[in-house]
Order: structure tokens, then C-alpha cells, then sequence
């Protein structure tokens, strides 16, 4: 029917439905009315058990997948080798050991949430409530709400009574903090004692680093600086690095008479003496000397050692004395080790710890 075929005594007016400019249509006099809640819908959980209980179970699997994530955690960190390799599409080749700690660590955390949203959207109560404003101070009335309320809150969430969602809950997230304690013994490999021990041993030569050549006391001039690391050793050596770091060393000639500590002229042989190339504050290596005084001067803090002297501190943070090396000489002629450094080379901490 079109609005021609409309008694016109039926049809609104323009009053009615045209608001006037600047004018807010209202649906009745107050236009601050509370509109109220919408109906509550119930869901399917809130009317039928078994659906409740299927979302019960649903639920409980999420979580206890999470706690078997978190022991596949575990057990990858333990059994995979950091330096296995797989092929993953469309990613390419990566770490074996991480792909496995991402996805076992990712899962664990996603069912933990996904548990708890599932839980909160299917069986904890969804029924909206309105709380007028009040004053800031609590009072007994507001105090005793508040307890009632979340007494009754805990009793909507159904948390006493679904006893398996709360167990394996509590599973889940006790498991999950193990991941974070595990991945602290991957902060480093434990030392052990391989920082007392360097790959100085009794009977190895002592091998100029510039020429990878075994050196002859008369290859030492008085004056000199000479630097050598132990016979076997290779830049081509995965752990090279590491080992130099330990077993770098600095020789120099000293006239006899000129060494004042006794211990550093029995270990010495004719007046070359060896010591650690590592300075005892920090680290560094030194590269320093001085000829006249036989002083050796590290150039990152300036920490000073007297080589005539035991090595001991003369200037600067370094904690103690450079180790000294015991050197003589082999039946054909060449500088070699009497053993290992007696203490810890490098900074003083690792002696101390």
C-alpha cells in the first residue's frame, strides 16, 4: 500500500517525524532514564549437565596439555644437542633445540590461557549486575558486600565443584614455572674447574706466537718482550679462543742478579722468566714493558707489575700477581713447561670464587 492509499488522518505528522533543528529525540520525557539490562540469555551449559561437563573436560585436556608441553620442555632442553639442525617449511634450516623450546614452551602457556578464557565464557556465571556509585570510605555494610559478593563470585565460578578443572589447573601452572628454571642452567656452561687448569703441562714447548716457531733461551734478548702459547695449539682450533685466553704468556730476559723474589728465580731458567699475559683486574691482555725497570703495564687500567719482582702490583686495580709459569729447558735445546700455572690465571674473582 503506498502512502497515497493512507487516510491522512493515520499518517504522523511533520512533528512527529521531523525533529525540529538542534533538537534531540527522546524516547519518553526523561532522556536520562536507565534503560535497564538486556534479558539474560542462557547458555547451553547454564540448562543442560552434559554440556556443562563436555566444556568441564574440554577445559581439564587444555590444561593437561599445557602441563605435558611444559615436561616436552623439559625433556627437549635435556635430550636435543644445542648444535642439531632441522629443516623447517617455509622457515628454512634452524636450531633443532630452540624450534623444540618455542613450540613445547609456546603450547604450554596458549592452553593455560585458552583454559581459562573456555572455562570463564562456558561455566563461570555471565550474568550482568549493576552496582550504584558510593562513597570512597568503607563501611561495614560496604565490607560485609564485598565478602558476600565474593563468596558468591567463587560459587558462580563453580571453581569448588568442578574438582578437575581446579587439579589440573593447578598442575598446569605449577609445571609452567619449571620452564624458566630449567633455561637458567642454560645461562652458560658450568666452569667446573676448568679455570684453574690452562693447556700448559709438563714437557711442552713454549712456541713464539708470531712464528708458531718453539723458542731457545737465546732466542730471548734482555729487553726484549716475547709472547708464546703451549706446543699443539692452532688458530684453527674451534677452541682456540678460549684456550689462549688462558694460556697466553709473556717472556722476558732479566739479568739474575736483577731478579729480587726468590721463587720467580728458581722457576725462571738463566734469567727468562714467564708469566701470564692476562692482567688479574679484568682481563686484559698485557702488551706493555718497559725495559729499564721491567715494569709491564696493562693499557686498559693501567694496573702495573713488577717482573723482577714476583710480578706483584705496583699500580693501578689489579687484585694480586701475575701467575708465574716454572720453565727449563728440554735435551734438545728448547724452552718447555714444568707444568701448569700453580693458580688461576685472569681476574682475580675466579680465584677468590
Amino acid at each position: 500500500m503506498s502512502s497515497q492509499e493512507i487516510p491522512e488522518e493515520n499518517l504522523p505528522t511533520k512533528q512527529e517525524t521531523e525533529p525540529e533543528h538542534g533538537s534531540v529525540a527522546v524516547a519518553d520525557d526523561n532522556p536520562f532514564a536507565d534503560p535497564g539490562l538486556p534479558p539474560h540469555q542462557h547458555r547451553i551449559q547454564d540448562i543442560d549437565e552434559r554440556a556443562a561437563k563436555r566444556s568441564e573436560r574440554a577445559i581439564a585436556f587444555m590444561f593437561t596439555l599445557s602441563m605435558l608441553a611444559t615436561v616436552g620442555f623439559i625433556a627437549a632442553f635435556v635430550t636435543i644437542p644445542a648444535d642439531k639442525s632441522i629443516f623447517v617449511w617455509p622457515i628454512g634450516h634452524i636450531s633443532g633445540l630452540n624450534f623444540a623450546l618455542g613450540l613445547t614452551l609456546g603450547v604450554a602457556l596458549f592452553c593455560i590461557g585458552a583454559g581459562a578464557v573456555h572455562w570463564a565464557r562456558t561455566l563461570m556465571s555471565d550474568v550482568e549486575v549493576a552496582d550504584d556509585r558510593h562513597a570512597i570510605e568503607a563501611e561495614p555494610e560496604v565490607k560485609a558486600k564485598v565478602m558476600a559478593d565474593f563468596k558468591a563470585g567463587a560459587e558462580e565460578s563453580q571453581f569448588g565443584r568442578r574438582k578437575l578443572i581446579r587439579n589440573t589447573m593447578f598442575g598446569a601452572l605449577a609445571l609452567v614455572p619449571l620452564s624458566g628454571v630449567v633455561l637458567l642452567r642454560d645461562l652458560g656452561p658450568l666452569p667446573e674447574d676448568k679455570l684453574r687448569h690452562t693447556k700448559w703441562a709438563k714437557g711442552k714447548k713454549l712456541v713464539n706466537m708470531n712464528t708458531h716457531e718453539p723458542l731457545r733461551p737465546s732466542d730471548v734478548q734482555v729487553g726484549s718482550l716475547t709472547f708464546a702459547m703451549p706446543e699443539g695449539m692452532s688458530e684453527h682450533d674451534h677452541d682456540f679462543q678460549t684456550e689462549i685466553a688462558k694460556a697466553a704468556l709473556m717472556i722476558v730476559r732479566i739479568q739474575p742478579e736483577n731478579i729480587k723474589d726468590k721463587r720467580e728465580l728458581e722457576w725462571s731458567h738463566d734469567g727468562v722468566v714467564a708469566y701470564s699475559k692476562i692482567c688479574t683486574h679484568v682481563g686484559c691482555p698485557i702488551s706493555l714493558y718497559e725495559q729499564q725497570t721491567h715494569h709491564v703495564l696493562c693499557p686498559c687500567h693501567q694496573s702495573t707489575f713488577d717482573l723482577s719482582d714476583g710480578a706483584r702490583v705496583i699500580f693501578g686495580p689489579a687484585g694480586h700477581a701475575l701467575p708465574q709459569l716454572r720453565i727449563g729447558v728440554n735435551e734438545e735445546g728448547y724452552l718447555e713447561a714444568l707444568g701448569d700455572f700453580e693458580e688461576p690465571v685472569g681476574p682475580a674473582f675466579f680465584e677468590r670464587g
